[in-house]
């Protein structure tokens, strides 16, 4: 069993720690852009979305009424292990609006309601949630209450409710982050690990993974709304 315990300021390190081991982990499942292992690029949007969190994280202990909200799944018989995650946004000015940044729940602790539960948390903090994710995981979304809304680049916008929210949702910037120099440094890592032509060879798969999300996610939402078509 699991207890779920909802934080607005940052987390202890040794809970964040796993959280963040949990987004790399599972960095496929959860990123926007899902490469696998086997392209060279991986290891550099890995870092990204690791840094993305973490600086969402961190500015959970700042002043800022809008920074980002977190609940924690954490092991009944050991509360210092963290089984599943959710990181929503709250809206800045509706009360009841909110996004779903990232969820993700131990590969051993699947299919136990972890996932379900933590969203249903998120439900009774700010009712009216948004989330965008790959066509393919729709179905589980809609299972859980979520109804599609229309396509938005590779993704699928999902809502609580038949309408979007008015209200503002601060994200992180991630331009700094991939003009940062770790990541120059990660990425000419790369280059000299595979070469130039391979890495080139990356960005294409990259691209085209993003073209045939796009394409699902329009071939779903006309699915569902065959006349607005």
């Amino acid at each position: 069993m699991f207890t779920l315990v909802n934080l607005d300021t940052s987390p202890p390190e040794s809970l964040k720690s796993q959280v963040l081991q949990m987004v790399v982990d599972y960095f496929s499942d959860i990123s926007p852009v899902p490469l696998t292992p086997s392209n060279p690029l991986y290891q550099l949007y890995q870092y990204v979305i690791g840094y993305e969190v973490h600086l969402y994280l961190q500015a959970m202990d700042g002043a800022v009424e809008s920074t980002a909200r977190l609940i924690l799944a954490l092991e009944d018989e050991d509360p210092s292990q963290v089984l599943g995650f959710a990181l929503y946004l709250p809206s800045q000015d509706d009360a009841e609006a909110c996004t779903l940044a990232y969820m993700a729940v131990k590969a051993s602790h699947r299919r136990h309601g972890i996932a379900r539960a933590l969203l249903q948390r998120v439900i009774e903090h700010r009712p009216h949630v948004e989330l965008g994710c790959a066509a393919s995981k729709v179905p589980t979304f809609e299972s859980l209450g979520f109804q599609v809304l229309g396509a938005q680049g590779p993704h699928v916008l999902l809502n609580t409710r038949d309408h979007r929210s008015d209200g503002m949702v601060a994200v992180q910037d991630l331009a700094p982050i991939y003009q940062s120099k770790e990541v120059r440094q990660i990425h000419t890592y790369l280059v000299q690990q595979h070469g130039r032509k391979a890495m080139s060879e990356a960005e294409k798969k990259r691209d085209r993974l993003l073209d045939q999300m796009a394409y699902q996610a329009q071939a779903l939402v006309k699915e569902r709304f065959p006349t607005l078509h």
